[in-house]
């Protein structure tokens, strides 16, 4: 039987697409790496800015650009590293790009100062961005298709460990040694990732014309508007900063009815075309901006409010990544077989939940209050996140799966700079440390939920589907 909410259609149950065994598992080991590798040392250096900042010699304000200045590169050239990946080859902008960072995380071991470290860091994300850009595209062809999604939940996991280790990392290696080997420490897994990196599949290359234009357009666009908004809570000319917001969606606006007409675009207007994919885009864009506006919006509510030492903050908030971990593999094996609108929905309204118990924390909460109220958000987060990278993923062609990554990692990104921003504005208003984030970022939740949900329309399913959406999952599909 199938679900009434999926269309009869043909499902190929052979299991002969991705790699083979043993070859598949070196693929997953040295995606995991480079995954892992990416993740932590983009954040492992937060930890070290006060350090950086007294042997640097320069003010707090200032070392904070170095975080900056990654995470904007980073937005700017997901989308067009993924357009040239396509024409050049997935593996080898993998490999290239994993290479370059690798050389740029040992360079930053001689920085001897804050413009020369701002350099090796821009090029670090230059690095990432080639590999993270194709990563996803590589998972689709590494496992068979029947198994995308426990892919795409394990390298969730990957990236969530990864993002929740850094500080721990940061703060162990400051403990014994100077702020150069926080960025030093990474590169064995960089090298076990390029070493196992023959294994990777290597789908052909696609004999196109890359948009250099449209690439140009799509970093300025994202630069420019990010940096405009960031700029501007930052407490810099509320003028200028909406000088360089404006100018960042005028060119998006030109850039946006460019690639209307361009065969092959940068932005994956043809993907986004699919209601299927703008659903599921807008909902990992709000689910993600709603995870980060509470998590770094919760330090702030535990010590002021409630009076929690830092080391308290830590251990409150562990249990949001720990269930993440547990739940996200589970969620992307059953989006396998189970369709993501239901999983989705399941996961937002546990999020929602758990984020309005979040927001109405009794007077005097106790470690207990806080750590179950977080690992129940966090599993909500975890079974909504790999179903929705999955559909994405799975509703493009091969040849624009590299597109769809870069979309899936692009809203990532630009979700989370966008909660830590809206953050930034409430903290400035006075509001930010109260509970005011986490009832935003349930209303968030709600608009991601019912995003996922909305799939389940017959109306809004793409009767064009491709061969990975094709085998997603019915409540139990036959021969």
């Amino acid at each position: 039987m199938t679900s009434p909410a999926d269309p009869p259609r043909a499902v190929r149950t052979d299991d002969t697409d991705g790699l083979p065994v043993p070859r598949r598992y070196a693929a997953i080991a040295s995606l995991s790496c480079g995954s892992a590798l990416i993740i932590l040392d983009g954040g492992i250096a937060n930890v070290a800015l006060p350090s950086i900042a007294g042997d640097l010699r320069v003010a707090p304000s200032a070392v904070v650009s170095i975080v900056t200045v990654y995470q904007l590169m980073l937005v700017m050239l997901l989308l067009p590293l993924a357009g040239l990946g396509e024409r050049i080859g997935l593996k080898r902008m993998y490999q290239g790009g994993q290479l370059v960072f690798t050389v740029a995380t040992l360079l930053c071991f001689f920085a001897r100062s804050l413009p020369f470290l701002l350099i090796v860091r821009a090029a670090q994300a230059i690095g990432a961005a080639g590999a993270l850009s194709v990563s996803s595209a590589l998972i689709r062809s590494t496992y068979p298709s029947k198994q995308l999604g426990r892919g795409l939940g394990i390298n969730s996991v990957v990236i969530s460990s990864a993002a929740a280790a850094a500080p721990t990392a940061g703060g162990l290696v400051l403990a014994f040694a100077p702020w150069p080997w926080v960025f030093a420490c990474a590169v064995p897994l960089a090298i076990v990732s390029l070493l196992l990196g023959g294994a990777l599949p290597d789908p052909p290359a696609q004999d196109r014309r890359f948009d250099a234009a449209g690439a140009v357009m799509c970093a300025a666009t994202f630069g420019l508007v990010i940096g405009g908004a960031e700029s501007g809570v930052h407490g810099d000319s509320p003028v200028v900063s909406a000088a360089i917001v404006l100018l960042g969606l005028l060119i998006g606006s030109r850039f946006v009815r460019r690639e209307r007409h361009v065969e092959n675009p940068i932005l994956p207007l043809d993907l986004l075309a699919k209601p299927v994919v703008t659903l599921s885009a807008v909902g990992a864009f709000t689910a993600f901006t709603a995870s980060m506006m509470l998590l770094l919006s919760m330090p702030f509510r535990l010590t002021q409010e409630f009076g929690f030492s830092i080391a308290a903050v830590g251990a409150a908030l562990a249990p949001w990544p720990m269930t993440n971990m547990i739940v996200a593999p589970l969620s992307g094996m059953l989006s396998d077989r189970i369709p993501a609108g239901i999983l989705g929905g399941i996961g937002m309204a546990i999020s929602i939940g758990a984020l309005l118990l979040i927001a109405l924390l009794p007077a005097h909460p106790g470690y207990v209050d806080i750590a179950w109220r977080m690992a129940l958000c966090g599993s909500g987060f975890g079974i909504f996140l790999p179903p929705n990278a999955r559909l994405i993923l799975g509703s493009a062609t091969r040849d624009r799966a590299a597109a769809a990554g870069g979309l899936i990692s692009t809203v990532r990104l630009v979700g989370q700079t966008t909660g830590a921003t809206l953050l930034a504005g409430l903290l400035a208003l006075g509001i930010g440390g109260g509970r005011a984030p986490a009832l935003i970022a349930a209303g968030l939740a709600l608009v991601a939920g019912l995003c996922s949900l909305a799939r389940m329309r017959p109306s809004v399913r793409d009767p064009d589907r491709t061969e990975v959406a094709d085998e997603v999952p019915t409540l139990k599909t036959t021969r």
